[in-house]
């Protein structure tokens, strides 16, 4: 049997950073989605302004978002670096940057006059830096005297230690911590002002669109957008801010023009992906259609700046961040008297992408028709970035059945990984819950088909993999973050969860290995 692979340089560098930081922003948020969506359902009953006003129920929403919501981060923060134990010193030297913070706005507060103070900043941002970093350092110094201890005094060390170190994280985040972050904030909220003032928001999107289909729209949802669009909902009852990134009309857009103007199996697909995306709000689904021809993002940008101008003319906001992006979440979301612009945003957002890449699709129907008589899998192949195009290959299910010590990932490049039962096959996506647990169904139902019972296929965040995994997939432009997670699995790249020819590949190549046994 002739094994293949090709070299090729694995991606890398700027984005896989920026990636790997979003993903573990989205890692503290994500989990905590549950406590913002009932922090949006108090507001949208309770305040003044809401369905059914209630003076006493609506003394919940302030400590809500300015205490509950940033020590809940916090601790998720540490609980990522360090457990139980980094999750509590997290929590403690957030509260730490929550009271600091108040301090200095009563502070300066105290110098202005009554018509021009300044409100609460919640530490979201705050909580993001303190919560790893009290974990980490906590990490550190226990490995300073682990297995030092005298028997029977353990537990006053650890107790002692933790409670100790949470208390000097906490003045670290009174002073400096709360100091910078207020800075931070004040900063963007001057120039998200500045940018509605000068009606130039719609600009975002030039940013915004790009980056969601490289798959950094985490680090710029979570570590900016929420942030400020969570003080400004607390303020005002509601934010635009929440409408940038999580619309679901660009998206919804794109994958129509490939339903009536695409190819092969991209128009195949397309109808499917965008009922998931519009209904489901997991949009990664539209990301490889956008890759497949680049010039598309034009399309993508042009709705977004639609959509945000839209909503700023006729205000449309959140409450509270719609997660996931779907329809259905941002309905439930929206601000009571901001129904229209909110519907009419994603409506005329969908639409404009919708004709502008029909337009780029009709245009290049015929040179992609042409290319599709030369190559077998041109989708796949033209939406793989970091590769010149090729046909259709079974490169990794080939090298794994030869015994290989390496297996070629779908990106074209070698995948590291030797020979080994294939047990524990996990999707991994960057919050582990949206697209990876698409993939992981269906590919749980072609090996259910396949009368084949102890075999496990689940779905994980890619930096919650570990050495369990046999089997890793993960969308092409998140491989090499997973191969740095888990070298010793095999890892198998491919274009869309919802539909690849790999996933045939890997239920015939788990029936192979049963057959030898």
């Amino acid at each position: 049997m002739t094994t293949m692979s090709a070299e090729a340089k694995r991606p890398g560098g700027a984005r896989v950073h920026v990636q790997r930081f979003g993903t573990f922003l989205s890692g503290m948020i994500m989990p905590n989605i549950p406590a913002l969506i009932a922090w949006g359902i108090f507001t949208a009953f309770f305040i003044g302004v809401g369905w059914t006003p209630n003076a006493d129920l609506a003394t919940i929403v302030g400590p809500f978002i300015h205490y509950l919501l940033p020590i809940l981060i916090g601790y998720t923060g540490g609980s990522m670096i360090y457990g139980v134990r980094g999750g509590v010193v997290g929590g403690i030297a957030t509260f730490g940057a929550i009271a600091g913070s108040d301090l200095l706005i009563a502070q300066v507060n105290a110098t202005l006059p009554e018509d021009n103070q300044l409100g609460q900043i919640h530490m979201f941002i705050g909580a993001m830096i303190l919560g790893p970093l009290a974990a980490w350092t906590m990490k550190r110094l226990d490995s300073l005297w682990e297995g030092k201890i005298r028997a029977g005094f353990e537990m006053l060390v650890n107790m002692f230690s933790a409670g100790i170190w949470g208390f000097v994280m906490a003045v670290v985040g009174f002073y400096p911590v709360a100091w910078l972050v207020n800075g931070i904030m004040n900063a963007l909220s001057v120039a998200v002002e500045w940018l509605v003032e000068t009606n130039l928001l719609p600009l975002t999107s030039i940013i915004i669109e790009p980056a969601k289909v490289l798959f950094l729209n985490n680090a710029i949802n979570h570590g900016v957008l929420t942030p400020l669009g969570l003080s400004e909902a607390a303020a005002e009852g509601s934010s635009i801010l929440f409408l940038l990134e999580a619309n679901p009309g660009p998206g919804v857009g794109l994958l129509l023009a490939f339903t009536f103007f695409g190819i092969g199996a991209a128009r195949a697909s397309a109808p499917g992906a965008a009922v998931i995306q519009f209904f489901g709000g997991i949009h990664e689904v539209y990301f490889p259609f956008a890759l497949m021809k680049p010039i598309l993002i034009l399309a993508l940008i042009a709705g977004g700046m639609t959509g945000v101008t839209t909503n700023m003319v006729l205000g449309g906001a959140l409450r509270a961040p719609a997660a996931p992006g779907s329809i259905i979440a941002v309905l439930l979301q929206t601000a009571p008297g901001a129904y229209f612009a909110v519907i009419l945003s994603v409506i005329l957002s969908a639409g404009v992408t919708f004709a502008i890449a029909a337009v780029i699709l009709r245009a290049s129907r015929k040179r992609d028709l042409e290319a599709m008589a030369v190559s077998d899998d041109a989708f796949g192949a033209a939406i793989t970035q970091t590769e010149a195009a090729k046909g259709k290959s079974s490169d990794a299910l080939a090298n794994l059945r030869g015994g290989a010590a390496t297996q070629a990932d779908g990106m074209g490049g070698p995948a590291t990984g030797t020979m080994r039962e294939i047990k524990n096959v996990v999707f991994a996506c960057d919050a582990g819950m949206g697209s990876s647990a698409m993939g992981a169904s269906v590919l749980r139902n072609k090996i259910k088909k396949a009368g084949i019972e102890d075999v496990t296929v689940v779905n994980k965040a890619i930096a919650a993999l570990d050495s369990s995994a046999d089997l890793v997939i993960t969308q092409n432009q998140l491989t090499e973050r997973a191969r740095h997670q888990t070298p010793d699995a095999v890892h198998i790249s491919v274009d869309n969860f919802m539909n690849s020819p790999r996933y045939d590949e890997v239920v015939e190549l788990i029936e192979a290995q049963k057959e030898d046994r």
